[in-house]
């Protein structure tokens, strides 16, 4: 289990505060299922005790069934239910001075990305960004529905025929970062994956004017 808290495809070894928005969340929501999920058992261990050892036995209905039972897990749900509508309004993409535009277009097998700020400028199965600031990509599809997931700098967000999806990421540093295609769409997408470089401000100026490959 220790195992998959590290790596190229961790979801909660985050390298950005998308992605690490997205591990708060589920750490957060980990410890909720966990509470109740053991109140749970502790009700099924109660249900198969003696009810001539039980004291007050309308009174510990009332407690573990209707309090502990429902209620409890009822506010748990909705705690986390608010907490990640929260956290999705964060990572909803927003106009700014400081975004990057990129577009990604996927294919049976590959990943195409344009630069705004450099539009003759085209990339295959390698995505470049400027590290500290936040890119907007705009995902879309050539043929089916495929997935654009860099796990340790963002969430998930599907390539749709026909439509347009924006998914925000940012890398709190330079470095290179694994993204796969998380959606199964036939034979060969196991190997269907791409790489995500990102510069400091110096590399990324080379990138844009066509000093890098």
């Amino acid at each position: 289990m220790l195992t998959g808290c590290k790596g190229a495809l961790s979801t909660v070894d985050p390298a950005g505060p998308a992605a690490q928005a997205v591990a708060t969340l589920w750490w957060v929501m980990l410890i909720g299922a966990a509470g109740i999920f053991g109140l749970v058992m502790v009700l099924v261990g109660l249900a198969f005790r003696r009810k001539d050892t039980i004291d007050g036995d309308g009174q510990q209905v009332r407690l573990w069934i209707i309090g502990f039972g429902l209620v409890f897990p009822a506010l748990v749900l909705g705690a986390l239910l608010l907490y990640g509508l929260t956290i999705g309004e964060r990572l909803s993409p927003r106009a700014g001075a400081n975004v990057v535009q990129v577009t990604a277009e996927a294919r049976r097998w590959e990943w195409r990305f344009t630069y705004s700020d450099a539009p003759a400028l085209e990339t295959t199965g390698v995505l470049h960004i400027p590290a500290g600031l936040p890119v907007d990509i705009a995902i879309t599809t050539a043929d089916v529905i495929h997935s654009f997931w860099v796990p340790r700098l963002a969430g998930k967000l599907d390539a749709i025929p026909g439509h347009t999806n924006t998914l925000r990421l940012e890398a709190d540093r330079p470095g290179t970062f694994q993204g796969v295609s998380a959606e199964f769409s036939g034979a060969g997408y196991d190997a269907f994956a791409f790489r995500v470089i990102a510069h400091d401000k110096a590399a990324w100026a080379a990138f844009l004017q066509g000093q890098l490959e």
